[in-house]
This record gives C-alpha cells, structure tokens and sequence, in this order.
C-alpha cells in the first residue's frame, strides 16, 4: 500500500498549501474518497469549508460544481430538467450541478426536505432519474456538504436517512494561533492562493485506488470488533435510534482506507478506534430527556468505546 500512502501525502501537501494545520480531517475526506463515501462538514462560518472543497478539487483534478442551498433551491436546480425546444420539437435535457465528480453542498440544510431528498439516489446509487430516464454520475462522484449547527432559523433538519448516507461527519475547528497567521500571510497578496493549485492526481487513478483498497485486510476479531460497537447503540436505553448497518460497513471499509493512506496492508484496532466518532456521529441520537442532563452523541460514543471490549483483551480472557 506504499502507492496509496505516497498518493495520499502528495494530496496532503497540495491541500496543505491553502488550508493549515488541518491534516487529520484532510485524511477523513480522503477516506471516504477512497470509499465512494461522503462527507458532511458541520461547523461555524469563517472556517475554511469552502476553500477546503475547492483545494481539494484543484488537487484531483476533477471537475467541481457548487450548490448554494436556500429554501428557494428546486430539486430541478440540483439533478437537471428537460426542457421543450421548439426548433427541433424535442426535449432536450439539461444537466445540474449534480453531474459532476466533487459536489459541494453548500449549508445543506438550508434546503427544503425535498430538495434534500432529490440528492438520495445520487449519493447512494450514484445515478439520477429525470423523466424516467436514468443517468450515472461520473466516476468518481464526491459529496461534500456543510450544514452551520448556529443558525436555525430558515433551515431545515437533515433527515435520519440522508444523515447516514454520509459516510462520515466531522468538523474543521478554529485554527490555531500559527496556522491563522499563516493563513493572513498567504493572503496579502490580490489572488487567494486556492487558485495556484495544480491537480496532482487524475479520475483512473482514483478509481483504481478505491478498488486496491478492498485488498487490504481485516482480521476476523477486528470484523467482531466493529460489529460489537455498532451493537452497543443499539443497545444503549439512552439513545432512541442506533447505528444502521451503513455505519457497520462505513467502520469496516474506512479502516481499510484509513490502513492503506498509512502504507500498511492490515488494519490494526487504532485504525478503527480513530473513525468511530466521525462515523457514528451523525448516525446516532440522544433521547430528549437525556439531553436536557447534557448528555451528547459525542460522550455516549466515548463511553462506548471505553466500556466494548478491545480483540486482544478477549484473546486474553
């Protein structure tokens, strides 16, 4: 997996150049790359989720469109629409936004539900239905969405069957100190750096990096592992809905990813432990009178995975 790891830096570095100091969720977005996964960024205004989404497509050199959501946004806006021509008295189809290989969404929940749901089929089957007719998206096909967890009002909650579509939520964070005044120094000048990126890196060779990723390995017990965390949400009386199988698989192939981006051919449990919290964030849910005690989706997932077993304490056992 020395290929997938050498890859994975090169992007880094790129991606690096513009945004500083965000490694770790650089290396999440790559995952679920390689996992024909997607990603839902929730995090305050200001913090480099945009630039974040344009650096990455600059540096995969992919062709990239943007959906501004509002309560206007048709779900015609987002997939396309067939249009009478008079001249040639057919209908012609025009494409959206949708048909492309980065999408970002951008504060998805700003969108009405059925402009939301008109995205379902794109993420999961990878194809969109207009007037009958069905037409796959390019390959690879990548969803980034942000949704702002400030701002209520005029926006519309993500329903729990488009949240576990996602392959995995995170947030970006405030900068630190020195990374903000790197960003202040690379922005003195007229043209935002984002625009000097090159694309590193092409469609085949992504498509065949996500299919070497199903080689690396996962040991039965790891298998287990993973099946005993999911297991434990939906067994945890304070939470009214658990993980789906989505997360069972999300945890299984992003430790495969997250294994090969650091050049090994096995995952070991860290792998695993480490995506647990972007995986089943969004997939979970506390129930309302726990939450009024200050209970969060975050400290029942620490919990979770303080209490579940590790594979070599039970071989020990």
């Amino acid at each position: 997996m020395a290929d997938i790891a050498r890859w994975a830096q090169t992007i880094k570095g790129s991606i690096g150049k513009v945004i500083y100091g965000k490694d770790e969720v650089v290396e999440k977005l790559l995952v679920a790359l390689l996992c024909r996964g997607h990603v839902l960024l929730e995090d305050v205004p200001g913090v480099g989720k945009t630039i974040l989404a344009r650096a990455i497509s600059a540096s995969l050199g992919g062709e990239m469109q943007r959906v501004q959501c509002t309560p206007d946004l048709l779900p015609a806006d987002v997939i396309g629409v067939s249009i009478y021509n008079q001249q040639t008295g057919e209908f012609e189809f025009r494409q959206g936004p949708v048909i492309t290989n980065l999408l970002l969404v951008d504060e998805i929940n700003r969108a009405t539900p059925r402009t939301q749901s008109a995205l379902l089929e794109a993420m999961e089957e990878r194809t969109v239905t207009v007037d009958g007719n069905t037409m796959q998206l390019p390959r690879p096909f990548f969803m980034l969405a942000t949704e702002n967890p400030v701002e209520f009002e005029g926006t519309f909650p993500l329903p729990e069957a488009q949240k576990d579509r996602f392959f995995l939520s995170t947030r970006m964070g405030y900068p630190v100190v020195e990374a903000e005044k790197e960003i202040m120094d690379s922005q003195r000048r007229m043209t935002h750096p984002v625009a000097d990126l090159e694309a590193i890196t092409t469609s085949e060779e992504i498509v065949a990096l996500q299919a070497k990723v199903n080689s690396v390995e996962v040991a039965p017990e790891l298998r287990q592992y993973i099946l005993d965390l999911v297991e434990a949400t939906r067994n945890d009386a304070r939470l009214k809905l658990g993980a789906s199988p989505r997360a069972s698989m999300a945890l299984y192939k992003g430790s495969q990813a997250l294994a090969a981006l650091r050049g090994r051919s096995s995952v070991d449990v860290d792998d695993i432990r480490e995506l647990v919290p972007p995986v089943l964030w969004k997939r979970i849910s506390v129930r309302s009178e726990h939450l009024l005690k200050g209970l969060t989706e975050e400290k029942v997932i620490d919990e979770i995975l303080e209490r579940t077993t590790l594979p070599e304490e039970k071989v020990e056992a």
